[in-house]
């Protein structure tokens, strides 16, 4: 029994199909592309909440410190899911990487942890979709009813109540949209999220510059606000609980590497999309933080919407671009559920094709190349999981299962350097084994730190997870067999 939960993917087999042209996935994405569909994961939600709110509760003005410390943990994760990707082009990323280093039923733990990243991110930014529209909807004189504007479920006082709503239709709507565009096809989808990043990048760049004119650096005092008495609030104890805070706001460029399957040059591509994708918002992010806590001082941004509030503040000056931070916002937003679909699909794809899930999701349209099944039951899961539940049960769990699959693409990394040192590496991650080591303790420090619900949920997800496995995975297993 031990053999089999244990039996590693060939390394070499696993390379030599991700080389067939004839798989079935359709290589259409450059390297142009995929730094674009990193920043349509990455920018989104963070830059638009998180930034004046961990600024309120956490680091004032010293946010810059922390987006830059999360960013240096990200990028040590990054390094590592750039060799990998770039040495085994397919599409089921940290699962796959898992098979050939950690054996079959660790890569069915993180592949099951994937689906719960991608899913519970995927709905979750669908319900933030909502609520900016709906909001839209609302200052345009449109008001769509309570029992499909809203989570069917919520919690209070810990406990499970129905909220009187039927379903939250419009995040439900947003995901069949983009389920729409992605089984039309990768380029397709690539162009679509293009059109999307444009959008939100152009307005971001445009508070840069024009918010610089009217930043006070006397709201920049003190830069590091003294601590309150309580660790994480202010002084460096709360620029490190900034730091966690804000790594949500860089999580999607790990999607990338789902497609790698779907790469004209992984080899050259995905390492320039990973890496360059994640520095390019790095930087945007701190940019903004620095803008917005110059126009307003940083005990007031604990809003929904800070940049917006800075834009008030302003007055007439900026009026002109209160609208366009809203379309800014949505645009940004619906990038990131196409990266996220993109990725919960592929994963399906990936799992299906070594039998550890039905063989129906790793069919592929001929004409469109693409995992149209596992793309169809992506969204119908996502859409329940949107339609049914509130925001803050769903974020909850991504963090976790963010953090838990950086740790494992770490340690495999060090790894597959002992085990099989020869094999050709296109990219290399240097100072192996200190940089991913590092990563993986960055990122457990991180995970001991979350709520022990969150803890919890993964705990039982997990136990459904193993409970699929012994069902239908060991017995279907193409490795196995």
């Amino acid at each position: 029994m031990l053999t089999r939960l244990f039996k590693r993917k060939d390394l070499a087999a696993m390379i030599e199909e991700a080389g067939n042209t004839n798989s079935g996935l359709k290589r259409s994405l450059t390297a142009t592309q995929l730094v674009s569909l990193g920043i349509g994961a990455i920018v989104g939600t963070g830059i638009f909440v998180v930034t004046g709110q961990a600024a309120a509760t956490y680091a004032g003005p010293a946010l810059t410190i922390s987006f830059a410390i999360s960013a240096v943990c990200c990028v040590l994760a990054a390094l590592c899911y750039a060799e990998f990707a770039a040495m085994i082009p397919v599409a089921g990323s940290v699962y796959s990487y898992t098979y050939t280093t950690l054996g079959e039923f660790i890569a069915w733990f993180i592949g099951w942890t994937l689906i719960l990243e991608y899913l519970f991110a995927c709905s979750s930014v669908a319900v933030g979709w909502a609520g900016y529209m709906v909001n839209l909807l609302n200052s345009l004189g449109i008001y769509l009813p309570y029992h499909i504007s809203n989570p069917t479920l919520d919690i209070v006082d810990g406990h499970w109540i129905w909220t009187g709503s039927l379903i939250n239709f419009p995040a439900v709507f947003i995901i069949a949209l983009i389920s729409a565009f992605l089984i039309g096809g990768i380029r397709q989808s690539a162009l679509i999220n293009n059109i999307f990043v444009v959008i939100k990048v152009s307005v971001v760049l445009l508070f840069i510059a024009f918010g610089l004119s009217y930043v006070n650096t006397a709201n920049w005092q003190p830069y590091i606000p003294a601590n309150t008495g309580t660790w994480g609030h202010f002084g460096w104890s709360g620029i490190l609980r900034g730091a966690a805070v804000v790594f949500y706001a860089y999580l999607g460029f790990d999607a990338l590497s789902t497609a790698a399957q779907e790469t004209r040059n992984p080899q050259k591509d995905m390492p320039k999309g990973i890496i360059g994708s994640l520095i390019i918002c790095a930087f945007l992010y701190i940019a903004v933080t620095a803008v917005l806590t110059g126009i307003v001082y940083y005990t007031e941004l604990n809003v929904p919407a800070p940049i917006a509030l800075a834009i008030d503040r302003v007055g007439e000056g900026l009026a002109w671009l209160s609208p366009l931070i809203k379309l800014g916002a949505i645009a940004g937003i619906t990038s990131v559920i196409l990266v996220m679909m993109l990725g919960q699909s592929r994963i399906y794809y990936a799992i299906s094709k070594d039998g550890l899930l039905p063989q129906v999701f790793s069919k592929v349209n001929k004409k469109r190349g693409t995992p149209q099944n596992a793309t169809i039951f992506a969204c119908i899961v996502s859409g329940l999981v949107a339609g049914l539940f509130p925001l803050n049960v769903l974020f909850e769990l991504v963090s976790i299962g963010t953090l838990l699959a950086f740790t494992v693409v770490c340690i495999a990394i060090v790894i597959l350097r002992k085990t099989q040192p020869n094999l050709k590496r296109p990219f290399k991650t240097p100072f192996v084994p200190v940089l991913p080591l590092l990563g993986a303790a960055l990122c457990i420090v991180q995970m001991v730190a979350l709520p022990w619900p969150t803890w919890l949920r993964l705990i039982i997800w997990t136990i459904i997870g193993v409970v699929i496995y012994f069902a239908y995975g060991i017995k279907h297993s193409k490795v196995n067999k």
